[in-house]
């Protein structure tokens, strides 16, 4: 990709984003601009799995491509984050940030840690699994999301409005040409679909035969046209396996190409997930959307059933019950949203980078790591 830092701007402070999942892309996209107008550089830089990079380069973000996913199994996934934390060292320690940012990105952590720069994580589900022998300058969570299960991971535990996806959904202007492009004509459902995450660590097996029988009921009803967004080529080549006919005839739909999720999501009539960010988009969106994650389910998919803005699927049964075919009305235009959570975060994120970061001076500048109390990573001594 194109060029991490521009001409004469290396003297300015840098602040490290790390793009570890393809939900992390539209959530830090909108921030990246008001970190430079704060005059920081931004360091991104992207794991290539989960379509990460390809959603990066349609949002226009310039990053180094680094690393790539490992599997499902514990062992692989250890070694793969010491990795891709060895291949993120030379371009973490050639820019000197004062600050790494991230939504969970493990192998950020752990670099961040080992060369003693200041980190922030975001987090949104708080049976997450971060390491218990390290500790985040501050953890930013939802306020809906109980603090308390997460200050083991950080010294700060800090809330923000609303939930993580009120961050960048404000931001978002619909594509009016999509249906189109798809061949979805407008008397037809269009339905959206996500597969469980069945490399994730919290991956339960329930999920899976939800998503078979979701498959199944949309398929029967000729009305429907799914667009079935895979998480890797695996569950592509499973999927088109399963169902040849559906796929075949175009009433299984699984894009070749990088799709803007938030404008799909737009679009549709109904989305089915087994993950947590597209469902909440969908939520956000005001679009009815069903959840086959079958793991512990965090406070803000509770928040958001309590609301009924999501419909959580425990069994086949409620697939049949549960789940509402039919177009849906939507408004004319997206109003302008409130940027109160975006703003809260930015300001914790620079609270941090000017803290901890010695008043915006790069690492290897004079003064900026002497005097870091060994073992508490990124806490200046007072």
């Amino acid at each position: 990709m194109g060029a991490l830092t521009g001409q004469g701007e290396n003297t300015k402070p840098a602040i490290w984003i790390d793009l570890d999942n393809s939900p992390h892309v539209v959530l830090f996209a909108p921030l990246v601009p008001r970190l430079e107008e704060k005059r920081y550089r931004v360091i991104i830089t992207a794991r290539d799995c989960f379509q990460v990079c390809g959603l990066a380069d349609r949002a226009g973000l310039a990053y180094r491509r680094t690393g790539r996913h490992y599997g499902r199994h514990k062992v692989l996934k250890v070694v793969g984050l010491v990795v891709r934390a060895l291949q993120l060292a030379p371009v973490v320690v050639r820019e000197k940030p004062v600050l790494a940012l991230s939504h969970g990105s493990r192998s950020q952590m752990l670099l961040a840690a080992a060369l003693r720069i200041p980190w922030v994580v975001m987090v949104d589900y708080e049976y997450v699994q971060l390491f218990p022998f390290l500790r985040a300058n501050k953890i930013l969570v939802p306020e809906v999301v109980p603090a308390a299960a997460l200050r083991k991971y950080a010294h700060e535990v800090s809330t923000y409005p609303g939930i993580k996806e009120d961050l960048y959904v404000p931001f978002f202007r619909p594509d009016p040409r999509l249906r189109a492009q798809l061949g979805v004509s407008e008397r037809e459902v269009l339905a959206v679909v996500r597969p469980p995450a069945n490399e994730a660590h919290y991956h339960n097996p329930a999920s899976d035969e939800l998503f078979e029988a979701v498959i199944d009921f949309l398929g029967a009803n000729p009305q429907v046209r799914t667009v079935l967004l895979a998480r890797n080529a695996q569950q592509e080549k499973k999927v088109r396996r399963q169902w040849p006919r559906l796929a075949a005839t175009g009433r299984l739909m699984l894009p070749a190409e990088v799709i803007d999720g938030l404008n799909l999501i737009w679009h549709a009539d109904l989305v089915v997930s087994g993950g947590g960010t597209m469902n909440r988009e969908a939520a956000a969106l005001g679009v009815p959307v069903y959840s086959i994650f079958r793991g512990r389910i965090g406070a803000v998919d509770r928040y958001l059933a309590e609301q009924g803005r999501l419909v959580l699927l425990a069994s086949v049964g409620d697939i049949r019950s549960k789940i509402k075919i039919g177009r849906r009305e939507k408004v004319a235009s997206m109003q302008p949203g409130s940027t109160k959570a975006m703003d809260k975060v930015l300001a914790e994120v620079l609270s941090v980078a000017a803290r901890d970061g010695v008043e915006g001076q790069p690492l290897g500048t004079s003064g900026a790591s002497a005097d870091r109390t060994p073992g508490v990573h990124g806490r200046a001594r007072t």
